[in-house]
């Protein structure tokens, strides 16, 4: 089997990705005598981790021993959401008629779908390229990096010593001790995306984040969708209205959702596969095309020579490090999801700025005192920043939540989207914000306004006073803003402001 299979056909736009992030003919550079910062894996933390040292001056060498631009660009993000632009533009076309135009089939050619897929990887591919880092500055090396001490590693047989190194190796799809999973064969985000056919029936294992993202994405491009969760409801993390609205939508569309469900075996059948499920306590079975695994992520740990450095990890939680990014080697720092609890682009982005500050400059940025937000990119998309309420009340602190239904905003309304809602918990007594979430069309760009202003101590009653064009989904979150101001005029306030105005007649 090719080495880059999983990818899919070897089209002209996996040939642009390969000649992009992993070029067959590039020759590691001659290292230096000795690096200021050396850094391994090379998806989102590793890279800005690497260009920003560069820019700064610094000698850096970065390490990959797969493709660059990591998860994000090769098996996720980048990939995830372009499907998902195919799948809601079919779901638009079938429901046209809420907007008084005739619906049409929106039946998917699901290879072509899969080849746009491939075309924007391919045409993104190039931000992430071997030559473009060359260009910056930075001494790229392709193959397994192996600690051998701590403040050298090998790659290809070369030794690179550093002053700094930062392990940016990311995490790898979890594989569920399922019986007969392997021998029946499933997909992971790794893998669903090299897909050429449409699977008629698939299995959806998790009912998280990425689990709904592809399961409404390939139930709206065709497939019969089963999403097998555990737990009471699907994306048990989230705020359960919001999992609600999410479900309704689920059942609406077609998709069969089954919790607290656990498959217990899965057996090979001349039909496709067979999944033996236990639902409550009792057996029932399910026959599917296509299993398709999403049940969490654990970091790349392995085969890193971490002992040798003096790396302390864990196989699950991944390399240890303090609110600075440092691991227990003071020379080794550790950012994205190799290290992190939230494994997302964004918060790899982030902390690799934390790296190259507190490794290069002696910084005391900490990673726990970052503001970060969250989406799930499903229609309606979920948003989240801050703490949910009943985080909130297990830190102490007494909420005051203020709700506002996207069937009360002209815009939803307008845009036949008014299934949401903008929901912002702030300290009891006060309008500081500790967290929101939101749900709706936009979800994921509407969260930066209650992000920024979490971040710069801006309260809920200014975000009421803040001029939102009308209309606009925005607006509701001035209205969340109105909701709290209202609150203000107590019954005292009202009799003094009242006999105010008497005396001013």
């Amino acid at each position: 089997m090719s080495e880059w299979q999983e990818l899919g056909p070897m089209d002209e736009h996996n040939r642009t990705l390969l000649a992009n992030t992993h070029p067959a003919d590039w020759t590691n550079p001659t290292p230096a005598e000795s690096y200021n910062l050396v850094v391994v894996g090379a998806g989102t933390a590793g890279l800005v981790v690497a260009s920003g040292a560069a820019q700064v001056g610094a000698r850096v060498a970065l390490v990959e021993r797969y493709l660059l631009g990591g998860d994000c660009l090769n098996v996720g993000c980048v990939p995830s959401k372009t499907l998902i632009a195919s799948s809601r533009l079919a779901a638009e076309m079938r429901r046209a008629d809420r907007y008084g135009i005739e619906p049409a089939p929106g039946e998917a050619d699901f290879p072509a779908v899969m080849e746009r897929v491939r075309r924007v990887r391919g045409q993104i591919s190039h931000h992430d390229a071997a030559e473009r880092l060359r260009n910056m500055g930075v001494d790229v090396f392709l193959g397994q990096a192996r600690f051998t001490g701590p403040d050298a590693l090998e790659v290809a047989g070369q030794t690179l010593r550093f002053a700094r190194a930062c392990i940016a190796t990311g995490a790898r799809a979890v594989k569920p001790p399922i019986e007969g999973l392997v021998e029946a064969g499933f997909l992971t985000n790794e893998t669903v995306f090299g897909l050429t056919g449409r699977p008629s029936r698939l299995a959806v294992l998790g009912g998280g984040p990425l689990g709904c993202e592809l399961a409404q994405a390939f139930a709206r491009l065709g497939s019969h969708v089963t999403i097998i969760e555990r737990n009471e409801h699907i994306l048990k993390k989230e705020d359960a209205d919001a999992a609600e609205i999410l479900a309704r939508v689920f059942h609406n569309e077609g998709l069969e959702v089954l919790t607290q469900a656990q498959a217990k075996r899965v057996e090979r059948t001349e039909a496709g596969k067979r999944i033996v499920l236990e639902i409550g306590g009792e057996a029932r079975t399910i026959e599917v095309d296509e299993i398709l695994v999403g049940a969490g992520r654990a970091p790349n740990v392995q085969d890193l020579g971490l002992e040798a450095a003096g790396v302390a990890y864990d196989e699950k939680k991944g390399v240890q490090v303090d609110d600075r990014l440092r691991t227990s080697n003071p020379r080794v720092y550790a950012a994205g999801d190799v290290c992190l609890k939230y494994k997302f682009t964004h918060m790899a982005d982030a902390t690799a700025r934390l790296v190259v500050r507190n490794a290069l400059f002696w910084g005391r940025s900490k990673h726990t005192a970052l503001t970060v937000p969250w989406c799930t990119y499903t229609d309606p998309e979920i948003a989240h920043v801050g703490l949910y309420a009943h985080q909130a009340r297990e830190r102490g602190l007494a909420v005051d939540t203020y709700t506002v239904r996207l069937a009360d905003n002209d815009r939803a309304m307008t845009e036949g989207d008014p299934a949401g809602f903008v929901k912002v918990h702030v300290k009891q007594g006060t309008d500081r914000i500790l967290g929101a979430t939101i749900v709706g069309p936009h979800a994921s760009e509407l969260i930066n306004e209650v992000a920024v202003a979490m971040k710069g101590g801006v309260g809920l009653g200014t975000l009421g006073s803040v001029i939102h064009p009308y209309p606009t989904l925005a607006e509701a979150i001035k209205s969340a803003g109105d909701q709290y101001s209202r609150t203000r005029l107590t019954p005292r306030v009202k009799h003094i402001m009242g006999r105010l105005m008497a005396w001013r007649r």
